[in-house]
């Protein structure tokens, strides 16, 4: 079972694609964080959510908004990842322990071994405001985290 609306958003620290840590309640009090997670770098779905965000999604460039993107990924599969693709956002490694932030958000595929393709938008007080979860096979709407996100500026 996910992370639901109205609850705390689980604190972590994960190494970004750079090896810098990044801890979300570093957040607090000053952004909204949009939380990605995704199944692996790479792969055909993965690529055109992240490329989507990179491209149709503004809002990472606003001072009141973090985007963090999460996968079970090294940091150097995701570093090789977001210098060929140019993404400019925090690409997370979930590696070892393998997907233990997944799984404290509920979104961990035990028979995969991967992240589920979970979403969740944090408002600056640590509080999950909107959350969804897909199946692997299935994109997300990132017009929904733009609404979102309307409402919480």
């Amino acid at each position: 079972m996910s992370v639901e609306v109205g609850e705390q958003a689980p604190d972590f620290e994960l190494k970004d694609q750079h090896g810098s840590p990044v801890r979300l309640s570093s957040f607090q009090g000053t952004k909204n964080v949009v939380l990605v997670f995704y199944p692996l770098a790479f792969s055909g779905v993965c690529t055109g959510e992240l490329c989507a965000l990179r491209d149709d999604f503004p809002e990472i460039s606003r001072e009141d908004v973090e985007l963090l993107t999460v996968s079970v990924d090294s940091t150097f599969v995701l570093r090789t990842w977001a210098d060929r693709d140019n993404f400019g956002f925090s690409l997370l490694s979930d590696f070892w322990p393998h997907g233990e932030v997944a799984k404290l958000y509920g979104v961990f595929d035990e028979d995969k071994g991967v992240a589920t393709r979970g979403t969740f938008i944090i408002d600056k007080a640590g509080v999950v405001r909107w959350n969804v979860v897909n199946p692997i096979p299935q994109a997300r709407d990132i017009a929904e985290y733009k609404k979102v996100l309307a409402d919480l500026s």
